[in-house]
């Protein structure tokens, strides 16, 4: 599952989105650590014109509002980067870049108690109804996710919320945005921005785009969705002002993870995230004219205890839970057979090749059953045979995997066999996988939920949404339903510093407020692997790095 983070995300297990080349493996072999992209690059000249790329899907939204709490997902976004405008793409050192098909320039003026970026748009940029991209879609985008109307059921406010004022410039495209204080991820707002149609109120907001896609601008348009099939078909628009797509279309279709081998062993797709499967590695490995991407992302690998939950409510059980589990053991099983490097990871910001990056684990991360035990006998959970026990009720634990997905079994079945050993009782739960977020994590209906989170170049304003107390019902991302004032104001202070050093001071502070809450237990960096036609240009195991849709084709006729 993979969940999204913020104005990035992922969905149920492993969805990664398989798409980004660089070295590849013969570079991972030389050096012994993952490139930081592998999408076997090729200038346009070299990119044959037409051709259809058949592209899997993990699961097949219903929601294609990716700032709607149910739409910030992988599949969403390996959709919506190729119809709707991103101002901003970072490149594989996460560095974020005007996109001039959208964006001329934006530059930052640090004013008395706040800041202002004026953004210069690219006068022929137009929305599929023929109205220029501009004012109002900032406008209607900053008011739908500022968090100051309840109504709009948004993912994340980080950023937006900060917002002061939206002006018109000195000309017709350009847009002024003038901040409260400062804000140094500035340059993560607006990627994707939607048309202000779709944000005009709570209900085009939250229903608006539920099974459709209302507006576009980009080199592709949508030609179709098929609910049926499970389909959407993404065509070459020729009112696009770029560029033209080099492809003719791109057809995404969702199945079930473990189906997907065999789809591109038979010549279904053309491309797959292998995720964390050896044995889907072994497959594919075997496939004529296939080549594997591997790179290092800032994908993440995590279980989230619902602190919601009756048994989970007290700290100190969680502790247990995250103390009772060898998150080296897990990692050693879910990378077996993959040929990458198993490290644990001790952050819940930065990954373990980003600058900034520290261990704050501490005593949380280390793997001990005897102090696990210890708390449960605090906390009031006795011992009654094989399990624990508190006012006649057993200490069992509800873990939610989605189905299809052999990895989040595995976990589910080895975090089984090590609580075993601490007297707590884990009850593994498939479910289907469409439903996984929006039927159970996103309601609270669950104890521990495996999934993976997709960073950005944004860690901290990305990651605010998951770890900002909730407010009643609206959690954004917040899944395990629990903060703290002070985790807030360390998350709060590090965005509005300007100093790098002092940012990365400043994060880790607030992760170690978050290991010590012990409601999200990081696992691992999770790898990047993905099978393609080996004549598959600009696209693959991406790391940090967001292709240009229009790039991505095929060097030879497919």
């Amino acid at each position: 599952m993979k969940r999204i983070i913020g104005t990035a995300l992922l969905a149920a297990a492993s969805l990664t989105a398989a798409g980004c080349s660089g070295p590849g493996e013969s570079s991972t072999r030389a050096s012994g650590r993952l490139p930081a992209s592998d999408v076997n690059p090729a200038p346009r000249h070299r990119v044959v014109d037409g051709g259809t790329l058949r592209w899997p899907l993990p699961e097949f939204p219903s929601q294609w509002n990716f700032h709607h709490v149910n739409g910030t997902t992988g599949a969403v976004e390996r959709v919506i980067q190729g119809v709707l405008p991103h101002l901003m793409r970072a490149d594989e050192r996460a560095l974020p870049r005007p996109v001039p098909e959208y964006l001329r320039s934006a530059t930052l003026e640090r004013t008395e108690g706040g800041q202002t970026v004026t953004y210069r748009l690219n006068p022929r940029a137009k929305w599929s109804d023929g109205r220029p991209i501009g004012y109002a879609d900032f406008v209607a985008q900053a008011r739908a996710l500022s968090g100051r109307d309840p109504r709009y059921e948004v993912s994340a406010v980080t950023g937006y919320r900060r917002i002061k004022r939206i002006e018109r410039g000195t000309g017709e495209h350009v847009v002024k945005v003038t901040f409260d204080g400062t804000y140094a991820d500035w340059r993560s707002l607006f990627s994707p921005l939607y048309p202000a149609t779709a944000y005009s109120g709570p209900r085009a907001f939250n229903t608006g785009w539920t099974n459709r896609l209302r507006g576009t601008a980009g080199p592709f348009k949508v030609q179709e969705i098929d609910r049926t099939a499970k389909t959407v078909t993404l065509v070459r628009d020729p009112a696009w002002w770029g560029r033209p797509a080099k492809l003719d279309r791109i057809v995404y279709r969702a199945m079930d993870p473990g189906a997907t081998p065999g789809a591109f062993a038979n010549g279904e797709i053309d491309l797959m995230d292998i995720g964390l499967d050896a044995g889907a590695l072994r497959r594919v490995q075997g496939v004529p004219g296939a080549s594997v991407r591997r790179a290092g992302g800032p994908d993440w690998r995590h279980f989230t205890l619902n602190a919601a939950s009756p048994v989970l409510s007290d700290t100190r059980v969680r502790q247990a839970v995250m103390l009772g589990i060898d998150r080296r053991a897990i990692a050693r099983s879910d990378l077996s057979g993959l040929g990458v490097p198993v490290q644990t990871l001790g952050n819940h910001f930065y990954v373990n090749t980003q600058n900034g990056y520290q261990d704050n684990s501490g005593g949380l991360g280390e793997y001990d059953p005897g102090r696990a035990r210890r708390l449960l006998d605090e906390a009031g959970w006795r011992q009654r045979g094989k399990y624990r026990a508190k006012g006649g009720r057993t200490l069992a634990l509800r873990f939610v995997v989605p189905s299809g997905v052999p990895i989040s079994k595995r976990e589910g079945e080895l975090a089984r066999a090590l609580l075993d050993r601490i007297g707590v009782r884990v009850d593994i739960e498939p479910v289907p996988a469409d439903d996984a977020f929006s039927r159970h994590v996103t309601p609270g209906d669950f104890d521990i939920v495996p999934f993976s989170w997709l960073g950005t170049s944004f860690p901290v304003s990305t990651m605010k949404s998951v770890f900002a107390r909730p407010h009643g019902d609206r959690i954004q991302q917040n899944y395990s339903r629990i903060g703290s004032e002070a985790i807030d104001t360390a998350m709060d202070r590090a965005i509005t510093e300007i100093d790098p050093s002092r940012v990365h001071d400043l994060v880790n502070r607030a992760d170690r407020l978050i290991w010590d809450q012990a409601a999200v237990l990081p696992l691992y960096q999770r790898p990047q692997l993905v099978a393609a036609r080996a004549n598959l240009a600009n696209l693959g195991a991406c790391g940090f790095f967001e292709p240009a849709y229009q790039d991505i084709g095929f060097t030879s006729p497919p």
